[in-house]
């Protein structure tokens, strides 16, 4: 179970470096800035991650896996960017890939270095969010979570099944299945149909 939660998180590793790479091709950035924002949207919710749980130094910065993993994803979207725009909405869809293996990789792990319930509920959802974050912020954009998408709803979901099936003892596999597809599920229908939360009225609608 541990190396299927590795392969998880390299997978949404790459994913999450390709929806970083993909924005900064859109943003006409060069090949170092592209580098360095698929890098920031890939780790940077694990590295938040395992500061707070004491997992120091975090993993993205021991050895050269994660690096390696996003520098190719990286120049995969530099040099083929117009093969990654062919799929529908690819930063979207890559993102949603990226946000619910993440969610669950990071739920997972702070339930293993023995935090609460609610704790690892949120720090899967963090993981999740994290390097969205990032990647908007360094491109000065709003980031998504702070939007009307269902975003950090769709990781909090996600993390809460595994935590849940953790507090059941229910076998880890099927609920490692439920939760990523739960959270990349309500990512993607808020994306194809447009669902979202409700938005702040301002003074103008009053």
């Amino acid at each position: 179970m541990n190396l299927f939660l590795t392969v998880l998180d390299y997978a949404g590793t790459f994913v999450f470096a390709i929806s970083g790479a993909t924005v900064g091709v859109r943003h006409r950035l060069d090949l170092f800035g592209v580098l360095v924002l698929s890098f920031a949207a890939a780790v940077s919710g694990g590295i938040i991650r395992d500061v707070l749980i004491g997992a120091t130094p975090p993993s993205a910065l021991v050895g050269w896996h994660y690096v390696g993993i996003t520098c190719l994803a990286g120049l995969l979207t530099f040099f083929r960017c117009e093969d990654i725009e062919r799929l529908r909405n690819p930063v979207q869809l890559f993102d949603a890939v990226g946000l619910a293996l993440f969610a669950v990789t990071g739920a997972s792990k702070a339930l293993a270095f023995g935090l609460g319930p609610v704790s690892a509920t949120l720090l899967g959802m963090l993981s999740g969010i994290g390097g969205g974050i990032v990647r908007d912020i360094l491109v000065a954009q709003t980031p998504v979570v702070l939007r009307s998408e269902l975003y950090a709803v769709a990781a909090l979901a996600g993390a809460s099944v595994i935590v849940i099936g953790k507090q059941f003892s229910l076998p880890e596999l099927p609920v490692l299945v439920v939760s990523t597809s739960l959270c990349f599920g309500l990512r993607f229908m808020a994306i194809r149909y447009g669902w979202r939360l409700p938005i702040a009225a301002g003074r103008d609608d009053q």
